[in-house]
């Protein structure tokens, strides 16, 4: 399968991590995904695909065409078809905020029809996007789509969350929120009412996030892993913290997901690979 990405030009890039095309045939048709510092945008062009909650009450979520989701904070699996064309696009935590016509806390561990964020937009993306086979092409026109929906200006309140989840990110997570909004000039109240208006999550969450992005992209399963050194560079209390931390995010212990990974290798070149994984 073929994973194209690239970040959108100015001032997209404040929003958007990446955009990106996937084609083709998967290697693994069941994926995993822990929680990870992104909303996202779906949509998808072949057969459709499913997504399934990690909670079980939940329903099984056909995407058909386009789907909106804001940050998770438990694991989703993706069920590919034979054959896969998506295009879509990782928000940062706040990202989603200027472009969504719904409230963040109603996109948290959610997925919504894109046209019901975007009335009458996705009809119009699809329709650009056509037949067109190139990866570049594809992705020019969803970047000229999100510019068009975003607002003219910020949200109130959007730059700062955007100020301190940028350091957030930079700092992988281990900034305390005291210092945080110390820096910022306003009370820990304050920023947390804000984050929660534009990602959905406290920035206490949003750090815990970015600490274990931070942890599970530094894995090389390749060779022995050197698992209290990678905690106390995480920002962990100690292993036995990572530990919990890493079941609660993925379902497995840190030795069942390097068991998994060295039994079924990521894919080369395939970067979602290194924070999503197999399913069995």
């Amino acid at each position: 399968m073929d994973y194209v990405s690239r970040v959108p030009a100015p001032p997209l890039d404040r929003f958007v991590d990446d955009l990106y095309c996937l084609t083709g045939v998967p290697r693994h048709r069941r994926i995993t995904v822990p929680p990870m510092p992104s909303a996202h945008l779906f949509l998808n062009l072949g057969e459709p695909f499913l997504l399934r909650d990690s909670d079980s009450s939940k329903p099984v979520v056909p995407v058909v065409d386009g789907l909106v989701a804001g940050v998770w904070t438990r694991r989703f699996l993706v069920e590919y078809p034979s054959a896969v064309r998506l295009v879509g696009a990782h928000f940062k935590p706040w990202g989603i905020s200027p472009f969504a016509g719904v409230a963040a806390r109603e996109l948290r561990d959610r997925w919504v029809p894109a046209d019901a964020v975007w009335p009458r937009s996705v009809d119009r993306i699809r329709d650009r996007l056509g037949e067109l086979t190139s990866a570049a092409e594809m992705l020019r026109v969803v970047e000229d789509e999100l510019r068009s929906t975003r607002g003219e200006g910020p949200p109130r309140g959007l730059d700062l969350v955007q100020h301190t989840g940028g350091r957030l990110a930079a700092a992988g997570g281990t900034i305390p929120v005291e210092a945080l909004s110390g820096s910022a000039g306003v009370s820990v109240n304050h920023l947390a009412a804000q984050f929660k208006a534009h990602v959905g999550l406290t920035p206490k969450r949003v750090a815990r996030i970015y600490r274990f992005a931070g942890l599970i992209l530094s894995v090389d399963a390749r060779g022995p892993v050197d698992w209290p050194g990678l905690a106390h560079t995480a920002g962990y209390f100690d292993q036995a913290h990572l530990s919990r931390e890493f079941k609660d995010f993925t379902g497995h212990t840190p030795t069942e997901y390097l068991a998994l990974r060295r039994r079924i290798p990521a894919e080369r070149e395939f970067p979602p690979d290194r924070g999503p994984m197999p399913a069995e």
